[in-house]
């Protein structure tokens, strides 16, 4: 089985156009451009140029002459007569997945376009790590007994299982029977509201959830948010969580050798000369005096020297002194709103470890016997670009910062485990397959965006279920003034004008074909 990788027509079309070819079809169709395949091929239609919604088969392309019955894309400059055989309405592909004839990828359609489109299938996936002899075995009893392909994983952890506790044939035929069996009642069928059912799920324990801040696993001297507060922020895609944090894990060299990791812990965690000084405005000579705390010092492995070097980053022209153990900074050019600069920039100057972590806590781990480092702030990039840390395992609670270090992929991970380790850690049982929905629908632009009005639910299709969401007036009048049209396919517009949502039985429609006399 290979993907559908040939050439393809893609052409831009109106909806009363597509409601006519669907009711009418097979059919003569005039479009107002040329075409080069050669038929039978599939060709796709675009209704706003960004994805591809219906897919046509043309069985039939000559040049353009007028015939009875045909149907018109337009009414000037007619170039082609394409004889449709059929059309069906598809799930949605964005047309960045099509590639141009060079390899470029097509980011819109205004009239037509041609390109080649490869949809990789169940079957190839699997191929991308050749099955054992027993997972072959095991895939092809379900296809055989059942007509089912069973999912990748689940045939993988049949073989695991078969090797392990040496199963006989006839009890395996039991374990596949019953792997079908759930496998079947886990189908979502055809039209099922699945966004609704997954919001209710989620919804529903989140009203039992708490509100309160606590101490993060056993650390005391760390706090963490939990509960509602987090699952909200997660949802919401904030850039900077309430609490960030990380869990550092260390390489072999390190992860069993406490010394190791408090060391580790001293240059990860962040010095500012605040934490080792006290600072002082002089407003009479418009200085800034720095008052070195020897014993923080001495704690922190910081000297004045490296006080004094930092102190080259600051962005206003200054005059450094080091009078005995303290040291002035004084304006070149006195200022008193430049003076309160120069107090705050000096206060915030990073002396040693990574920006953004304020403290590094080593703790050994109970179930691995290691020693892992928690951190109060996060910087990811940095932190994995450091010695002694294992970059596969450490991770962060700050979604945002996964998908610019690591891609939108690991922040759809993230999003599914964050707000699972949510749920759980308050007793709460929601199936994963929920979450990894809503993790799909803030991550399938290709970035993590929140669900509420200034992401997925501002930006939906339908007018009246944006002025459903929020802000009622400001949506209509915008559509008022820009002439949108609101087609009505989705849940909230259709009950606002008191007509069946196409989800379920709703979703069918049931057309009559009369006889052409």
């Amino acid at each position: 089985m290979s993907g559908d990788s040939e050439l393809v027509l893609i052409w831009k079309d109106k909806m009363n156009n597509i409601d006519a070819l669907m009711l009418n079809a097979p059919v003569y169709y005039a479009v107002d451009f040329p075409v080069k395949l050669e038929p039978p091929f599939y060709a796709y239609i675009t209704l706003k140029g960004k994805e591809a919604n219906y897919r046509v088969h043309v069985t039939e392309v000559r040049e353009y002459e007028p015939l009875e019955g045909m149907m018109r894309r337009s009414n000037k400059n007619l170039k082609t007569l394409l004889y449709l055989e059929e059309i069906q309405e598809i799930a949605s592909i964005p047309l960045n997945e099509f590639r141009k004839e060079n390899g470029e990828e097509i980011k819109r359609v205004s009239k037509y376009s041609y390109g080649t489109l490869t949809l990789i299938t169940d079957f190839e996936l699997k191929k991308f790590r050749d099955m054992t002899d027993s997972e072959r075995k095991i895939y092809e009893m379900a296809i055989k007994d059942y007509g089912v392909e069973l999912p990748f994983s689940i045939v993988s952890e049949i073989a695991k299982a078969e090797e392990k506790y040496d199963i006989k044939n006839t009890e395996l035929k039991r374990i596949i029977d019953r792997a079908v069996e759930i496998y079947k009642k886990r189908l979502v069928d055809p039209y099922e509201a699945v966004g609704i059912v997954g919001a209710q799920s989620i919804g529903e324990p989140g009203t039992q959830m708490t509100l309160r801040t606590f101490h993060y696993a056993g650390v005391a001297e760390m706090n963490v948010t939990l509960g509602l507060p987090r699952l909200i922020e997660i949802v919401d895609a904030r850039r900077d969580p309430s609490t960030p944090m990380m869990t550092i894990y260390l390489d072999e060299k390190t992860r069993y050798s406490e010394d190791g990791a408090r060391e580790l812990a001293k240059k990860i965690e962040s010095t500012l000369i605040k934490d080792v000084s006290d600072i002082v405005t002089n407003i009479t000579d418009m200085s800034v005096i720095i008052r070195p705390n020897k014993e923080e010092m001495e704690n922190r492995g910081v000297t004045k020297d490296n006080i004094v070097e930092s102190l080259a980053k600051i962005k206003l022209k200054t005059v450094v002194e080091v009078e005995g153990d303290n040291i002035k900074v004084r304006l070149s050019e006195p200022s008193y709103k430049n003076l309160n600069r120069l107090s705050t920039e000096i206060s915030a100057l990073t002396l040693k470890g990574v920006k953004g972590i304020e403290r590094a806590i080593v703790r050994k781990s109970n179930d691995t016997n290691e020693w892992v480092i928690y951190t109060q702030g996060s910087n990811l990039r940095d932190v994995l670009d450091m010695d002694g840390v294992d970059g596969r395992r450490t991770k962060t609670n700050n979604i945002i910062e996964i998908a610019n270090v690591l891609g939108v992929e690991a922040a759809r991970n993230a999003i599914i485990y964050e707000a699972l380790d949510t749920l759980q850690q308050q007793g709460l049982s929601v199936d994963i397959r929920h979450l990894m929905l809503v993790a799909d629908v803030m991550t399938q632009k290709g970035y993590v965006e929140a669900i509420g009005r200034h992401g997925v639910a501002g930006q939906k299709e339908s007018v009246l279920a944006r002025a459903a969401f929020e802000i009622t007036s400001k949506h209509l009048l915008a559509a008022g003034v820009t002439g949108e049209v609101d087609e009505l396919n989705g849940v909230a517009e259709n009950i606002i004008v008191g007509q069946p949502v196409t989800l379920g039985t709703g979703a069918v429609v049931l057309i009559y074909k009369p006889k052409k006399r």
